[in-house]
């Protein structure tokens, strides 16, 4: 029986990389898929043993020991997949509840893997059927033993073949509907090998805009200036919620920004979900801020939103005096992702 030491493809090996480029490229030889909002997560089976690393190198197996016990019960005892964790709720990929498994006790993570199991999308392949590295293979070679090799996994509800396409048409529809679980577009080329650790492949992002209420704000560390500020919108009660921040702001404007900023406060800040609340990752800086009067509203551009709240933190666009506050409602933003969610699980 095979281990993981007998893998032409080592576990030690690393994810290929990404470049963040603003446009799909349209010219022949691309491969397009769907950017999912998971954990990337490269799987190594040998035999009985199963590793499951991140883009970092860490190991993920402990944190989803379903997947593991899934993996180890496939009708192959030898291959190297790369592909991406992903969690559904109520329809939608959930990325809070994958960064919820990244918790140290063991009795937690067995009671999430069995409430909200985790799935697995695979996207490429990096042994052959044969046990020979596809490393330096081209895409299109990768891509069919992928196929085959799922073809021999059988039927499981949470092991799940990526779509792609050779249109950039159907790539461009993918990525307007981005969002709830599609983070952008991945365009990899069809004749270009697997390139550990380098951003051979492209990714492509939507970008949107929304009007936000300035709830609160955080100073720079070891200073009285404004560092970022704490963006809110309202829920259907009138609850102001905390969804994010943005720092985009220049040296040259902080101090002004910081007396005008001062002179709203003190305020209600934020009535609804408030930031720096309770948690492991939280730090003392984390949870200091200073609360607004509901008054000041800016346009952030943004590029994805999960759990309620910007994923990354946004850029700021411009000030909105003639924006009432009332108006930075959800409503504002876009859901997304259905079509390339349906096309995963047909």
């Amino acid at each position: 029986m095979p281990t993981l030491a007998d893998l032409s493809v080592p576990p030690s090996f690393a994810t290929m990389e990404a470049k963040l480029v603003d446009q799909i490229p349209r010219e022949a030889g691309w491969r397009y898929e769907p950017k999912w909002d998971g954990f990337r997560c490269l799987a190594f089976r040998g035999g009985d043993e199963v590793e499951l690393k991140a883009k970092s190198g860490k190991p993920l197996g402990r944190y989803f020991p379903e997947v593991v016990e899934m993996l180890r019960a496939l009708p192959v005892d030898r291959f190297v997949i790369d592909g991406e964790l992903i969690i559904e709720v109520d329809g939608e990929l959930s990325f809070d509840a994958l960064q919820l498994r990244l918790h140290p006790a063991e009795s937690r993570i067995k009671k999430l893997a069995a409430q909200t199991p985790a799935a697995y999308v695979l996207f490429d392949c990096l042994l052959g059927v044969d046990g020979q590295s596809l490393v330096d293979a081209p895409l299109t070679t990768r891509r069919a033993q992928l196929e085959a090799l799922f073809k021999r996994f059988g039927k499981h509800q949470r092991l799940r073949l990526s779509p792609g396409t050779t249109d950039p048409e159907e790539a461009c529809r993918w990525l307007m509907q981005a969002g709830g679980g599609l983070d952008g577009v991945v365009a990899k080329r069809l004749e270009g090998p697997y390139v550990p650790g380098e951003r051979a492949m492209l990714k492509i992002k939507r970008m949107r805009t929304a009007d936000c209420v300035v709830g609160g704000f955080r100073y720079e560390q070891g200073s009285r200036r404004v560092g970022s500020l704490l963006l809110g919108l309202y829920d259907e009660g009138g609850r102001l919620n905390h969804v994010g921040f943005t720092s985009t702001i220049s040296n040259a404007e902080r101090p002004e920004l910081t007396k005008r900023l001062e002179a709203f406060s003190p305020g209600p800040g934020f009535t609804g979900s408030a930031p720096g609340g309770p948690s492991r990752w939280s730090t003392e800086r984390s949870t200091e801020w200073t609360p607004l009067r509901h008054e000041l509203v800016v346009e952030v551009r943004y590029d994805h939103m999960t759990g309620g709240r910007f994923r990354h933190g946004t850029k700021l666009v411009r000030w909105r005096p003639d924006k009432a506050p009332e108006q930075c409602t959800y409503d504002q933003l876009e859901g997304g992702g259905a079509a390339a969610l349906q096309a995963l699980t047909a």
